[in-house]
Parts: structure tokens; sequence; C-alpha cells
């Protein structure tokens, strides 16, 4: 999806258990259940009202849907999000109750679903494979969102963890490889929220390396970081101020990869973890929300 650049140096070795512990979110955050379970009371009360567009098939592949969530004015900017779960876990159904925060800053909002790791429906997936199925999916919101109200010139991708990990190579995508119709800028705005840049580390971490099964040929194809900088596009990255010292060191190590240039804001959110931090997007007057409703402006 992108050419790569010299390899960034190698963290210092470490024991399988010190990745677990640096990596694996629900041990780190022991109440993640109940953080599940009110997103998804809340976007079940979001899905059952309103006028939205929901399961529209972006391609043939294997959960490939989307839910639109329009904006109430037409030629709307437009927002595609992307969920986390480490590439293995959660739905898009789950994360509608970000939706009307988004559509209140004036964005048609595009909220998509993937394939999940180890297999989905029986068939092995990998994060390439994930990563392809969201040039699919942003593909096709530039070709069809304008029958929904949305601008297909104004697209940002914002997502949270493996779905930031997602927006960011979705920012460096070279979109004439994708399809030589598309625009070469047909993403220049994304959002990572708590999100993955170098995939080396997940795969030392026993617990998710099981469910990916990452080749370092497919670290070296999905970590931005080892990217060159897109050019003209911009990235605003955060993390929790409570998440580990592997995900502050992963936020920075972005900004670092790229420079400031093309990722001006590279913050710490502060008095939040891998979970909470999320919801910050939601809330008006946070420092996310504001953040997004910036880089939508943009």
């Amino acid at each position: 999806m992108s050419t790569t650049s010299a390899p960034a140096k190698p963290p210092r070795a470490h024991t399988s258990a010190w990745y677990d512990s640096m990596y694996n979110n629900r041990a780190l955050v022991p109440d993640f259940a109940d953080h599940f379970a009110r997103w998804q009371s809340a976007s079940q009360a979001v899905r059952s009202q309103g006028n939205w567009t929901l399961d529209v098939a972006y391609g043939v592949g294997l959960n490939e849907t989307l839910d639109i969530f329009p904006a109430a004015q037409p030629d709307a900017p437009v927002v595609v999000f992307i969920h986390g779960g480490y590439w293995r876990s959660l739905d898009k159904s789950d994360h509608s109750f970000l939706a009307p925060a988004l559509q209140a800053m004036g964005a048609c909002v595009v909220m998509v679903n993937y394939a999940l790791c180890p297999t989905t429906q029986g068939q092995v997936v990998t994060v390439p494979d994930i990563a392809l199925q969201m040039t699919r999916a942003v593909a096709w919101t530039h070709q069809h969102i304008a029958a929904h109200g949305g601008d297909p010139a104004r697209i940002t991708v914002a997502g949270h963890s493996a779905g930031g990990h997602l927006a960011a190579m979705l920012l460096a995508t070279d979109w004439k490889q994708v399809n030589a119709k598309l625009p070469v800028h047909l993403v220049r705005k994304a959002l990572s929220i708590s999100g993955l840049y170098d995939l080396e580390p997940i795969r030392k971490a026993p617990f998710i390396q099981s469910s990916l099964h990452l080749t370092p040929k497919q670290v070296r194809q999905t970590s931005p970081a080892l990217w060159a900088a897109p050019r003209q596009r911009t990235l605003y990255t955060v993390v929790g101020g409570l998440e580990s010292a592997e995900f502050l060191r992963q936020n920075e190590l972005i900004q670092k990869a790229w420079g400031k240039r093309t990722v001006p804001v590279c913050e710490a959110l502060a008095g939040t973890h891998h979970f909470t931090v999320l919801d910050e997007l939601a809330r008006s007057g946070s420092r996310l929300h504001a953040l997004m409703q910036a880089l939508i402006a943009r």
C-alpha cells in the first residue's frame, strides 16, 4: 500500500510476558467488559432511532458491510470510522454511539466492518487482508457517498486501536494502485486513537499472536512507521495518558517516523485509558472532540 523507508531501529529484547503486559489491554483494564457493554447499549439505542442506512455491502468479501449516518445538510464532509478489537473482535454496530457526536460536527458518518482474525466463516484472515478490505471500503465510500449527502472530496478517516492502525495505513495508501480512477489524495486527513504503527512488538506478544499469526513480512507490509511519510496529508494521533508505556511509545513513534509536518498533533490525553479515551470522541468540550472537529474542518 506504500513504499517502505529504512526499518526503524528495533527495540531492545524483552520477554514474551513483558510484551503481553504492555499490549494486553483487557488485562490492563479489568473492567473492559463493562465498557464494551456500555458501548453496545448506547449504540443499540442510536441504531433504533433515525433514518440510517445499515449493513450496506461495500464488497463481496467476508464482513464487507458498512453503516451510513447522514448529515443534516447535503454535501457534508465525510468521516469513515474503523473500530478496534485487535483485528480479531468487536463490530461496527458496537460503535454507533459515536455517530451522533460526529453528525453534530456536520459530518456524514460511515462505519465499516471487516473480517476478523484468525478466521471468519472458516476462512483464514490476516492483517494484510483486513487492510485491503479497508481500501475497498473507502473506495466504495468515495464512489457512492454523494447519494447519501456526503462530499467524496472531503473524506477523513478515524479509528481506535486496530482501527487507528488501519486509519494510518489508509492515509499513506497509494490510491492509484488501488484503482487508477481514484484521486491521488482520496484520504488527506486521519485521526488515530490509541493506534499501533509498528507491529513487530505485536508479533512478540503471545496473547494476540496466537490469533494474528503475523509473519516478519506482514509486519513490514503493515507497519506505517516503516513507511515513507505520506505527502500533503495530515495525521492526528492521540493515546490515553493512562495507557501502557508501549502504547505511549507507539503514539510518539509515528510522529518521529513521519515528522511533525505530517503529524502535527501527537498527544496523550490525561486521565484516560485504552477504552475511556474513545468515549472522549463523543464528549462535547473534550480535547479529542475538539481535535476531531478541527480535523474535519481542515
